[in-house]
């Protein structure tokens, strides 16, 4: 006979127990409000292409309290996402390595936040440019 071990199930919220797997649970689902971000803009660029009747009234849906809500939950999460995504950077990088000494991870960190809200500045101006 085989000693084999028999297989046993995890158990429900067994990643409860560590805190870096609450934190990589709670990034992970905080894809789902970049997705429902994804698909208001979707539904904007639909309304757009329809015409100027649905893209003024896409627009005063976007003006609606119910909305502005809606957008303000969206951005703590995907700013909570991003946070947590470039907390991670590091560790899914190639070593960078400048006159013979390996990068810190906070500065791989910081220049990624740099990165992000240069180019979110950059756009910034662009739309604002264009208005």
């Amino acid at each position: 006979m085989s000693k084999r071990r028999p297989y046993v199930r995890s158990k429900s919220g067994w990643w409860k127990k560590d805190p870096y797997y609450v934190e990589y649970m709670v990034h992970e689902s905080t894809a789902l409000f970049v997705a429902a971000y994804a698909i208001v803009l979707t539904i904007g660029t639909v309304c757009l292409a329809a015409g100027e009747a649905a893209w003024n009234g896409y627009l005063e849906a976007m003006k609606s309290p119910l909305s502005i809500i809606f957008h303000l939950i969206l951005l703590a999460a995907i700013v909570y996402h991003a946070f947590t995504w470039f907390k991670l950077f590091p560790l899914t990088t190639p070593p960078v390595v400048l006159g013979g000494k390996k990068l810190e991870p906070e500065l791989i960190v910081r220049g990624g936040w740099v990165v992000a809200v240069g180019v979110a500045v950059v756009s910034f101006v662009i739309v604002w440019g264009l208005a």
